[in-house]
């Protein structure tokens, strides 16, 4: 079975006998006695009724068997996208198509560029499920040659791997070109350039203070508009600055005296990314009655500026990004539950630097280009001085409260002190007091009991030696020897899964085994 259009200029071949020297496409296409179509479902625009009726009277003549069926298509202009690929999508929809049994061409030779593409695209979402069909004229004769085309075959593999090219440099994009390693960072950022090509309803960026979420909206805002799906500004806002008249006015705009102080009008920032897009950081900290106008900005496009009486309107596309949880917030009656379903429908938690331990190397050095960027000169550091950072850097001691705000500040104080463009050993040391100095007062009261407890059996040089999972579990086999009674007490709560599983149970050896690693015994931790 065969799907076109009738050819409004390159089916018409004339009336008169002189037709049939001509290279008529729909004709064509059943003049190829090894390429037998049974069925031909032939779309036709109503004013080119007199040309359908010689086509289908050429068509039977020259392939009897093929069973013509004639489908009007209204399109007041062909050249309308909206319209053409509304009426072919309808008479695709209408269609039963049994792929099991019949192959199915979908020919994009005839209609104009705007029904060509709408056949495309409705091939490819598979409302027409069907390979492409191209016929061209030849010198051979007025049957033309034609082509099938076969996108699922290797040798359009070319075009798929450009796709999938375009892709990851839109990915490398959003993250602003450092090659990360952390596997869910990656893969929430690949979701995310699908999205933001896709959709432009509101995205919601989750994550701690300093964790990206205004950079990944920047990138999200410069990748759609070189795509073309934006046009105005990214207007950026920390909600967490807005209070009372000033948060409405700031974000909605006001008119002239609708307050003491309001000389002017104001048009706001909702205004200001009219088919931009705005991101609204910390938006947890609006107030309800802000939070309702701007539910009515999201789903309607207009709103009231402060102290008008007159709607205005501004189409933008919404990034919202809090560190906080906002159905606690809900729950609290601080946020409201209907603008948190709005914005909830593509949801983003940005991961700390501490869970992306793997980032820290490519991120140190994406902050040295930037410094260097901007300073005009390379700094790096020399071998040891690098060891030793890192080294701090993967510790436990190393908090990064602030995420990647404390690692910009750090490297650009290192970079700031390096005597010819080498970060030296002593600049490091300086640095580690000054950060540790920076976070004391942020270490945890767990961490404190499981630091001081881990130094009761070890030297500080077995501590250096200890990746943080290492520490974590000793600590608690610590914890389990010190209230147990016995090695076998120990091991029976220690194992108390696993040791249904063997055949030989014997308890008290793993927790022996597993204390010698580090120099200990049951009857050193509790003496």
């Amino acid at each position: 079975m065969v799907i076109g259009i009738l050819g409004s200029r390159l089916d018409h071949g004339g009336l008169g006998k002189r037709r049939w020297e001509r290279w008529r496409p729909s004709i064509a296409l059943v003049m190829h006695p090894e390429f037998q179509i049974d069925e031909y479902l032939l779309m036709y625009l109503p004013e080119d009724q007199v040309l359908l009726d010689l086509t289908l009277q050429d068509m039977a003549q020259v392939s009897p068997h093929t069973k013509v069926t004639a489908v009007p298509i209204a399109c007041e202009d062909p050249w309308d996208f909206e319209q053409v690929y509304s009426q072919i999508h309808a008479v695709a929809v209408s269609q039963i198509f049994d792929v099991e049994q019949n192959n199915y061409f979908v020919n994009i030779t005839t209609g104009t560029h705007v029904a060509q593409i709408c056949l495309y695209l409705l091939a490819e979402a598979h409302y027409l499920p069907g390979k492409l069909l191209q016929s061209s004229p030849s010198k051979e004769g007025v049957q033309g040659t034609y082509h099938v085309i076969d996108l699922d075959l290797s040798r359009y593999d070319q075009i798929a791997s450009r796709f999938a090219k375009e892709s990851r440099d839109a990915v490398t994009h959003l993250k602003s070109g450092i090659q990360t390693r952390n596997a869910a960072f990656n893969e929430l950022i690949a979701q995310v350039e699908q999205v933001s090509i896709k959709s432009t309803a509101p995205m919601l960026l989750n994550g701690p203070t300093g964790a990206g979420k205004s950079q990944l909206a920047k990138r999200i805002y410069e990748l759609k508009k070189q795509r073309g799906q934006l046009s105005g500004n990214l207007v950026e806002v920390n909600c967490a600055t807005l209070r009372g008249d000033n948060a409405m006015s700031a974000l909605f705009g006001h008119v002239k005296g609708a307050f003491t102080g309001a000389l002017n009008a104001r048009a706001g920032l909702l205004r200001e990314a009219h088919q931009g897009l705005l991101f609204l950081d910390e938006i947890g900290e609006l107030g309800l009655d802000e939070q309702a106008m701007l539910l009515r900005a999201i789903e309607e496009k207009i709103f009231m500026p402060f102290g008008g009486d007159q709607t205005v309107s501004s189409d933008f596309q919404l990034i919202a990004g809090t560190h906080r949880d906002l159905f606690e917030l809900v729950r609290q009656g601080l946020f409201r539950e209907d603008l948190l379903a709005r914005i909830n429908l593509w949801t983003y938690e940005l991961p700390s630097l501490k869970l992306r331990s793997e980032d820290l190397e490519p991120n140190i050095e994406h902050e040295l280009n930037n410094y260097a960027r901007k300073a005009g000169h390379k700094v790096s550091f020399n071998k040891a001085a690098r060891a030793t950072y890192l080294q701090f850097a993967y510790s436990p001691q190393a908090l990064w409260r602030a995420n990647f705000r404390d690692l910009n500040s750090s490297i650009t104080r290192m970079a700031t002190l390096a005597v010819g463009g080498r970060i030296t050993e002593e600049v490091v040391a300086c640095e580690i007091i000054r950060l540790q100095r920076a976070w004391r007062g942020f270490q945890s009261e767990t961490m404190t009991e499981n630091e001081s407890l881990l130094e009761n059996y070890l030297s500080s040089a077995q501590l250096e030696d200890l990746d943080l999972f290492d520490r974590l579990q000793l600590n608690e086999v610590i914890k389990v020897c010190k209230t147990s009674r016995s090695l076998a007490e120990a091991g029976r709560i220690l194992f108390n899964v696993s040791r249904d599983k063997k055949s030989s149970v014997n308890d008290s050896h793993r927790v022996k085994q597993y204390l010698q690693k580090f120099g200990l015994t049951f009857q050193l931790i509790n003496s």
